[in-house]
């Protein structure tokens, strides 16, 4: 059951539902000067570091957050007694089903429980759950379990255990259960923050979620920026995705997009949209090795479309083919749509001119092309076979086009 708040009133009456039980500082302090710290995990470490100044013999603690993340379901911040920094575990989906989480007191709370509490110090003890021996094993006493309630039933998990002989008082049992609907409201506001960062992230990119969290909010805001642009497009598609079943082209565009998306992103470089079987990519020239991170990028991605095809044939599929465009230009990076609906993305004839790269790919049968701009600006000219000069549908002037050397 839920723990009930209790004071006492003028006759010593105790009056239900009244918070705080008792006007404590650490209370004045997260309420009203953790306003300046941005992440959750620091204001967890300096709360226990306040509890412990206070008396509270609070020597291990831990929330549990559930996460709208593409990769991971939850995350876990654990403090232990002398630690600076706290520990941040993340889990992926599917963890939720494994007996570990199944067999432990955070899935307690999860199906409804209002509070789990245990004493660590009786002998023989058969512990319901296996963290209570683990626990038990490393010295501490007991352990105390709630409920962080957020908006809309969202359910998360604060734990508070301690070394101390005997466990916690009735007295720190109260000055803990007072903190929770301030703890409550500190951590939703951090949480909803990494929610909307990580939302943005996920959908535009990690620079361009900067920007529109900043406050690049309006139609026709964005900046003129140097970059090399990579658009890749995946071949044949229709023809797939009209034989194979749903979900196997689902799963076979999953594959190909991590195949290409992975080396992008680990070289630095920003996936502005997926096209349905194509991406928009950049590499912005404030970086001085943007173009040098562009070929790696390629070059992994095309490792590993190896990799997946071969895959693929194993399993009696025809092997996947791609088209890759790269040019280096500026562009206009910034918001372009109706008055409610935007997009952030990037516009410009440099943009164009990958595009119609991406194109010619299928008349000259080479799976990437590069621009001489962009070839000059990387310097690896020695690594590439010049294709020539070529008319780009919508150009006025035709572009000297290469690709990669075949070896």
């Amino acid at each position: 059951m839920k723990s009930s708040f209790k004071r006492a009133d003028a006759s010593g009456e105790a009056a239900e539902g009244v918070w705080p039980i008792r006007r404590r500082r650490i209370l004045d302090w997260l309420v009203n000067e953790t306003r300046g710290e941005r992440f959750i995990d620091n204001i967890l470490v300096e709360m226990c570091e306040r509890l412990l100044a206070a008396g509270v013999p609070v020597t291990r603690s831990s929330l549990h957050f559930r996460t709208n993340h593409p990769q991971w379901i939850g995350a876990r911040i654990l403090w232990t007694k002398g630690m600076k920094e706290a520990k941040i575990n993340t889990f992926a989906y599917g963890v939720e089903k494994t007996p570990q989480f199944l067999n432990s007191p955070v899935n307690e709370i999860h199906n409804g429980a209002g509070e789990v509490r245990m004493n660590l110090e009786r002998d023989g003890e058969q512990y319901t759950y296996p963290l209570y021996q683990e626990l038990r094993d490393g010295g501490f006493t007991e352990y105390i379990a709630w409920p962080v309630e957020h908006t809309f039933d969202k359910r998360h998990i604060v734990t508070f255990s301690t070394n101390k002989p005997g466990g916690f008082d009735d007295d720190h049992i109260d000055f803990l259960r007072d903190l929770l609907p301030a703890l409550t409201l500190v951590s939703e506001i951090r949480l909803k923050n990494i929610m909307a960062r990580t939302m943005l992230q996920t959908y535009v990119g990690p620079h361009a979620s900067e920007q529109i969290l900043s406050g690049v909010t309006t139609r026709g805001s964005g900046m003129t920026v140097g970059a090399a642009i990579m658009i890749c497009d995946l071949r044949d598609f229709t023809s797939i995705s009209d034989l194979w079943p749903r979900d196997d082209v689902i799963q076979l565009l999953n594959d190909y997009f991590d195949a290409i998306s992975d080396p992008i992103e680990r070289n630095g470089g920003e996936i502005l949209k997926f096209m349905g079987d194509g991406l928009l990519a950049i590499f912005p020239l404030t970086k001085p090795t943007a173009c040098n991170d562009l070929l790696s990028a390629i070059r992994g991605g095309q490792a590993a479309m190896a990799r997946l095809n071969k895959r693929l044939r194993r399993a009696g599929r025809d092997p996947l083919r791609y088209g890759v465009g790269v040019h280096v230009g500026d562009v206009m990076y910034g918001n372009i749509g109706s008055r409610r609906r935007l997009d952030f993305t990037v516009i410009g004839p440099a943009v164009n001119i990958a595009s119609r790269l991406e194109s010619l790919t299928k008349e000259v049968k080479r799976p990437v092309l590069l621009s001489r701009a962009f070839v000059e600006m990387a310097s690896c000219d020695e690594e590439m076979d010049d294709l020539g000069t070529f008319p780009l549908r919508g150009l006025g002037e035709p572009v000297d086009v290469f690709a990669f050397r075949d070896t």
